[in-house]
């Protein structure tokens, strides 16, 4: 009975355990999302996860982002069948790795105003226990520690990794 007690304890942590680490982004910091505001700069040195979380803050129905690809952000054009986000505190869950980009498609805010972002989002930093069964027992542990890269602990870039480096090219 214990042991079943244990197996669903440990089975709760590892499903929570990446949004109890996932570090939410707002986006601008003070400034939120606005025209006339270096997102690169912003983003630069930031090491964004799968989980990790971007909020856009702005008054609503002055703004509002659009996901876009590399040439939907290079020309500032949202993707003509695409909704975009208008609350004026959108929450963007990471969920793959890869390059994002965002705009906002008010007007010129993206072409004129520099109201874009792009941010390279890496897999995971947290590895989750797996299971192993002894004697008909489930048993946890978590995996031996391996070099990460680009951090060694959460918010803590490693020495050992480069930095990324966002480009303007396209990839998806």
């Amino acid at each position: 009975m214990a042991s079943s007690q244990l197996f669903i304890i440990f089975a709760i942590l590892a499903i929570s355990a990446p949004s109890i680490l996932a570090t939410n982004y707002v986006v601008g910091d003070g400034k939120g999302w606005t025209i006339n505001f270096d997102y690169q700069v912003w983003a630069r040195g930031k090491m964004f996860y799968v989980g990790d979380n971007l909020v856009f803050n702005y008054p609503k129905g002055v703004h509002n982002v659009f996901k876009v690809n590399g040439t939907g952000f290079q020309q500032c054009s949202p993707p003509l069948d695409s909704v975009p986000l208008t609350s004026g505190h959108d929450v963007i869950s990471l969920a793959t790795p890869g390059r994002k980009w965002y705009i906002c498609g008010v007007a010129q805010h993206c072409a004129m105003g520099g109201q874009k972002l792009l941010i390279t989002v890496f897999p995971s930093s947290a590895p989750s226990p797996s299971p192993t069964w002894e004697n008909g027992n489930p048993s946890w542990s978590a995996p031996s520690p391996s070099p990460t890269w680009g951090k060694e602990a959460k918010g803590k870039p490693s020495s050992l990794a480069p930095a990324p480096s966002p480009t303007w090219g396209y990839t998806n």
